[in-house]
């Protein structure tokens, strides 16, 4: 059998060179430089307390002429609040401290002097977190008040006269606790003081002749020791843009005398004007059958000028 033979057609195959790139390009160059930071930069420290100090006053004035057809009285009044708070957290480590100064007058014509508040009180903490929410703390307080307070009546005659019924360290009160604290939010936090004593200091003796139960000190004794459960609820929230509202609940029973249990409730609701000016309306409700088988309450509401320093 003949063999075939084919031919295959070749195309010469020309070398393709790619476009000049008209943006030409250059290798990246990097440059590495030092430079010495100051010292004050690298020994920079974490500020762990957060302060805060308010200080308010207001004053409220009233005159009228004699002949004034809606009548009325000429009277002045004047109150002052200074509040500081300063708080320590680290770690597991919380320790806080508060002081609230409080004290107010107001002068009617005709009228003695009377008071419109007066408080001094100082609460200090420390805790050390077990949880997320609960910690174990300790806690010292203290309370009284700065000038001397009366109750007011009229003589034979109608003049007004008062009698002496406390005074500053008449009653005064020193309590330590220590127990449990509950503190699932920033705003609010609860103490449970399984572990609280209280010292009652009556510092004048004389002062069972206008109150019979003297605040339950024994008559001529100037102190008293009682062991009690205490708690302590604080809530200190914005609740509305420029509205804050701050309460604190204090419950103190005497394991001596479980059927007269201590009762105490402070409300302060603040609404800010503007940076100086802010509206406060505050309210006491207390049952403390030491000096009252009834419960005491009181009220104010004041305009005033508070300075803020943080």
């Amino acid at each position: 059998m003949k063999a075939q033979t084919y031919r295959v057609d070749s195309i010469e195959a020309k070398t393709i060179q790619p476009k000049k790139n008209p943006f030409p390009t250059r290798p990246t160059i990097f440059f590495i430089y030092t430079r010495n930071l100051p010292i004050s930069n690298l020994n920079s420290k974490v500020n762990y307390w957060k302060t805060n100090l308010s200080f308010g006053i207001n004053l409220n004035q009233a005159a009228f002429s004699d002949n004034w057809s809606s009548g009325g009285v000429n009277s002045v009044a004047l109150g002052t609040v200074l509040n500081y708070k300063a708080e320590y957290n680290k770690n597991d480590i919380n320790y806080t401290s508060e002081v609230l100064l409080q004290y107010g007058k107001l002068k009617n014509e005709g009228q003695l002097e009377r008071k419109t508040n007066d408080r001094m009180f100082f609460d200090n903490k420390a805790a050390v977190k077990l949880s997320k929410n609960w910690s174990f703390f300790g806690s010292v307080s203290f309370e009284s008040q700065f000038d001397a307070g009366y109750t007011y009546s009229k003589d034979a005659q109608g003049n007004e006269v008062r009698s002496l019924i406390s005074k500053f360290m008449a009653p005064g009160y020193l309590t330590e606790s220590v127990g449990f604290e509950y503190k699932p939010v920033k705003y609010f936090s609860l103490r449970l003081g399984t572990g609280t004593a209280r010292q009652t200091f009556l510092l004048d003796t004389t002062l069972y002749l206008n109150n019979p139960k003297n605040f339950g000190v024994p008559i001529g004794k100037t102190f008293r020791n009682e062991l009690a459960f205490q708690v302590v609820a604080n809530f200190d929230k914005d609740i509305m843009p420029n509205l804050n509202l701050k309460s604190r609940y204090l419950l103190f029973a005497a394991y001596e005398k479980l059927t007269g249990i201590d009762q105490r409730l402070d409300l302060t609701l603040t609404a800010k004007v503007n940076r100086l000016i802010n509206v406060t309306v505050g309210a006491t409700g207390l049952y403390d059958d030491d000096f009252s088988n009834q419960i005491q309450y009181s009220q104010n509401l004041a305009l005033g000028i508070v300075f803020k320093m943080r």
